[in-house]
């Protein structure tokens, strides 16, 4: 029997935060399709957003970039945690909010409390080491103070000649039904009540700080993107801007078959997330798209499985995820091709 044609594969999941970091995902998945179809080429290609997984994602691709310290900054509940940032190989540093001021940070979640001080600070010592240009992530963070604090922390310092550029997570406002307090504030411990006190507390801080609270993106981070945009930043999409930078946008010019993933997939997952994303970019290419989650709250548009399915419950997929995406990997393919 003729042995079937060899597929090229490109693999690029986002991480299943708080599980599995995008490279192990995407490791794991290609494990479970080579027990399947071991002459296929696969191309691992883990993603990111600006949040979680982003420095792990530029740093695989940039050779010669050096993680540097900031000693310690603020926690996003206060309390000190170790600073960071990426020097890539140009000078630019790329720095990661979840690193710093990201919600697991938070031992209780404080929605009122949270601070994104620490991210200040460590824009502040990137400054403060020469750094030309500024990459600042901005995805799972803790807080939804505007970035009042973040702006305190950074002093008198402008951005540096090279300019900075902002990686955002989502399209939304800084104020209003979908924006930072709203959406995101009830994943961040926000009560009905406290909703109401974060949005007149964005309101005031919009007022104060004179940005463009309708920007897309300001409300990114608990309107963070919106403080960084005032100072003279420039927010863009962080997942299309790490899919350029890792190469994901020209490997899916040449691919048979594309899988991406991520933990949960719901109604936010196509509003500037990875996944969303990469549907977007793929869907004027010929590839076929397979998607990986750990669960799904609302319908992909694609072939998908989740790992709760496979696993029989979340709390099964969540305490062996490794397997369960190796399983998940052998289910596509089997079905994808």
């Amino acid at each position: 029997m003729t042995p079937p044609p060899s597929l090229r594969v490109v693999i690029a999941p986002d991480s299943f935060k708080g599980s599995v970091t995008a490279g192990d995902a995407a490791r794991a998945i290609a494990d479970g399709w080579r027990g399947v179809r071991p002459r296929d080429a696969l191309v691992l290609a883990p993603q990111a957003d600006g949040g979680e997984g982003t420095l792990d994602a530029l740093e695989a691709t940039n050779p010669g970039s050096v993680r540097r310290s900031a000693g310690p900054v603020t926690g996003p509940d206060g309390q000190p945690v170790p600073g960071e940032w990426l020097q890539l190989a140009d000078g630019t540093a790329a720095i990661e909010m979840a690193q710093m001021s990201g919600l697991p940070l938070m031992r209780t979640l404080d929605s009122l409390g949270a601070t994104s001080r620490g991210l200040g600070e460590v824009i502040r010592a990137a400054i403060d080491a020469g750094a030309p240009r500024l990459l600042i992530g901005i995805g799972g963070s803790a807080t939804t103070d505007a970035g009042v604090p973040l702006l305190e922390a950074i002093g008198d310092r402008m951005p540096p000649p090279g300019g900075a550029l902002v990686l955002t997570d989502v399209t939304a406002p800084l104020l209003g039904p979908h924006g930072a307090a709203a959406v995101f504030g009830p994943q961040k411990g926000a009560s009905e009540q406290d909703i109401a006190v974060l949005e007149e507390r964005l309101r005031r801080a919009a007022m104060r700080i004179g940005g463009d609270p309708d920007e897309p993106g300001a409300g990114a981070a608990g309107g963070v993107g919106f403080a960084l945009s005032a100072w003279g930043a420039r927010l863009t999409s962080g997942a299309a801007f790490v899919a350029q930078a890792t190469g994901l946008s020209t490997e899916l010019d040449s691919c048979d078959i594309l899988i991406t993933g991520e933990g949960r997939f719901d109604h936010q997952s196509l509003t500037g997330k990875v996944v969303g994303s990469i549907l977007s970019a793929a869907g004027n290419r010929p590839a076929t798209v397979g998607l990986i989650v750990g669960s799904a709250a609302a319908a992909p548009p694609c072939w998908h499985v989740a790992l709760a399915d496979l696993a029989g419950s979340t709390e099964a997929a969540i305490a062996d995820p490794q397997h369960w995406l190796i399983e998940a990997g052998r289910a596509a393919a089997s079905e994808l091709t």
